[in-house]
C-alpha cells in the first residue's frame, strides 16, 4: 500500500457561514499531517470565496466554481482536482474534532479499507432541536446503529457527510451518480458489487449540524423513505425487511388506534411501552427533559416521513414500468 495523502472534499450551496465553522475546526485538528482541502461551489449565489481566502494563509485549500449539478457530482469533481491518494467526503455543515484525522490514519494504517464510514453527534453548541433530531437519526432504537450508532462494521454504509474512498476505489465505481439523497448508498452498493469492502471507524466521529427545522426535516426523511424502493429495485440482493418498519408501524399504529376505539388496547399499550423506551433512552443521552420530550416528536416525523415517502415510490414503481428518473424527477440532478 502506497503512503496515504489525504484530500477532504467539500461541496457547499449557499451556506458560506457552514464553510467558516468548518474551516476553523481544521485549524484544530492534531498530528501532523499533511492534507489538502477541496472545496467545490456548486453554483452558489452566497458563495464562500472569501471565507475561503482568509483561511489560505493557515490551510491548504483549493477553492473551484462551478454550475450547479447536486452534491454527488460536486464530489466526483473535487475528486477528480484532487492530488491526494484517500479522500475524505464531508458535508459543510459539520464540525471536526480535533482527533478527527488522527483516528482515521490509525485505522487505516493498521486495517486498510478502501471505504470507511464514521458516524455524526451533537455537539454541546447546537440547539435543542438539533441535538433531538440528531438523537432520533443516531439511535439504535430508532435506525438500527446504521449511521454508526453502534459498534458493528460488518455491513456498515457509510453515509456522505463522513465518508471516506481511495482513489482507486473513485476511478472504478466512477464514483456519486445523480440520485440525491440516496447517492452514498448507492455508491457503496456499488463498490460492494465491484469486491470493495466497506467500514465503520467509530473513532472518526462528526458533529453534524444538521440545518434544520422540523419542516425540512420531515422533508428530508420522506425522501429518504422515497429513494431505498428505488435503491433495492438497482438493487434486488439490497432488498431487506428492516426498510418496511417505518411503513409497518405506521400502519400498526393506526390498527391500535382502532383496536382502542373498540375497547382492545393492548397494541396501544405496546406503542406506548415503545415511546416510554426512546423518551427514556434520549433522557439518559441528552440529560435533558426539554430534548427527551421533543426526540419524540423527531421520532414520530422521522417514522411517519420516511414510511409514507417508501409506501408511496413502492406504489408507484410497482405500477408501471417507467424508469425512476422519469417517475420522481425531483430526486435526479439532470
Amino acid at each position: 500500500m502506497e503512503q496515504l495523502s489525504y484530500s477532504f472534499i467539500i461541496p457547499v450551496f449557499n451556506r458560506p457561514n457552514e464553510i467558516e465553522e468548518l474551516l476553523e475546526s481544521f485549524s484544530n485538528l492534531a498530528g501532523n499531517f499533511k492534507y489538502e482541502i477541496v472545496i467545490v461551489e456548486d453554483g452558489s449565489s452566497q458563495t464562500s470565496e472569501a471565507v475561503v481566502n482568509t483561511y489560505k494563509s493557515k490551510l491548504n485549500i483549493s477553492y473551484y466554481f462551478k454550475a450547479n449539478s447536486g452534491p454527488g457530482d460536486s464530489r466526483n469533481y473535487g475528486m477528480q482536482k484532487a492530488k491526494g491518494n484517500y479522500f475524505i467526503i464531508l458535508d459543510s455543515d459539520v464540525i471536526l474534532p480535533s482527533e478527527y484525522l488522527v483516528e482515521v490514519d490509525i485505522f487505516l494504517k493498521a486495517s486498510f479499507f478502501h471505504c470507511f464510514g464514521g458516524p455524526d453527534a451533537a455537539h454541546q453548541s447546537f440547539s435543542r432541536l438539533q441535538k433531538a433530531i440528531n438523537f432520533a437519526m443516531t439511535s439504535f432504537f430508532t435506525t438500527g446503529g446504521i449511521r454508526g450508532g453502534d459498534d458493528s462494521q460488518k455491513d456498515f454504509q457509510p453515509r456522505s457527510f463522513n465518508l471516506g474512498l481511495s482513489k482507486e476505489a473513485f476511478e472504478a465505481s466512477k464514483g456519486f451518480g445523480k440520485i440525491h439523497p440516496g447517492e452514498d448508498p448507492d455508491l457503496v452498493l456499488r463498490l460492494w458489487d465491484l469486491d470493495y469492502k466497506t467500514t465503520l471507524i467509530k473513532k472518526a466521529f462528526v458533529y453534524h449540524k444538521r440545518r434544520i427545522s422540523w419542516q425540512k426535516f420531515y422533508k428530508q426523511v420522506n425522501k429518504f423513505g422515497m429513494v431505498r424502493p428505488i435503491l433495492n429495485k438497482w438493487h434486488p440482493n439490497s432488498k431487506k425487511i428492516t426498510y418496511w418498519f417505518p411503513s409497518l408501524f405506521i400502519i400498526g399504529f393506526l390498527f391500535a388506534l382502532i383496536a382502542a376505539f373498540l375497547g382492545i388496547y393492548y397494541p396501544l399499550i405496546i406503542y406506548a411501552t415503545y415511546f416510554l423506551v426512546i423518551f427514556i433512552s434520549a433522557l439518559i443521552s441528552t440529560k435533558s427533559l426539554n430534548i427527551a420530550l421533543m426526540s419524540l416528536i423527531a421520532v414520530c416525523i422521522q417514522f411517519y416521513g420516511y414510511g409514507t415517502g417508501f409506501l408511496h415510490s413502492t406504489l408507484k414503481l410497482w405500477s408501471t414500468n417507467k424508469k425512476a428518473e422519469s417517475i420522481f424527477p425531483n430526486l435526479f440532478f439532470k
